[in-house]
């Protein structure tokens, strides 16, 4: 079995699979006569296709334990889907680049206190992996109609961790 290494999440290292949604080195402002910070557009939420919307969700996640077995990865092809955790716990984040072939070698991150992800529009990624307790999020991802979801299984599984 092939073996993936877990990397820290970072701006630079996620840019081509999405945002990275934290307060660290994002734009603020004060707004409500100043007793406010506002962390400023921090991803790009994408809809698209037949009566596209955007719609908020809250999910409640079993932990996962490490060292995980990736067999399949999804992308949603009308939308772009944002995981905000609602608690310090850690998730994993599984991404894969396009090739001709489908997608490629799995990389993986795992999340600091206070991170969220946006994995951009028709990108391949993992399902959401929460690490250590049972954790909630905060979904922004498309409604409407239209397929937003499409599988692939890898031919050999990955040992991530």
């Amino acid at each position: 079995m092939r073996t993936v290494d877990i990397r820290p999440l970072t701006r630079d290292a996620f840019a081509p699979f999405g945002d990275v949604i934290e307060r660290e080195g994002a734009a603020s402002f004060p707004i409500n006569a100043g007793r406010c910070i506002r962390y400023h557009d921090l991803a790009r939420i994408e809809t698209a296709g037949e009566k596209a919307r955007p719609m908020i969700s809250l999910l409640r996640g079993e932990p996962y334990a490490l060292p995980l077995t990736l067999t399949m990865v999804e992308r949603h092809p009308l939308g772009s889907q944002a995981f905000i955790p609602l608690s310090p716990n850690p998730f994993l984040v599984v991404v894969a680049e396009e090739t001709a072939a489908g997608p490629g070698l799995p990389i993986a991150f795992r999340t600091a206190p206070g991170q969220g992800v946006n994995i951009a529009r028709n990108v391949w990624h993992g399902i959401l992996t929460p690490l250590d307790a049972v954790s909630d999020f905060v979904v922004v991802d498309r409604g409407g109609e239209g397929v937003n979801l499409e599988e692939y299984f890898y031919d050999e599984p990955f040992l991530v961790g």
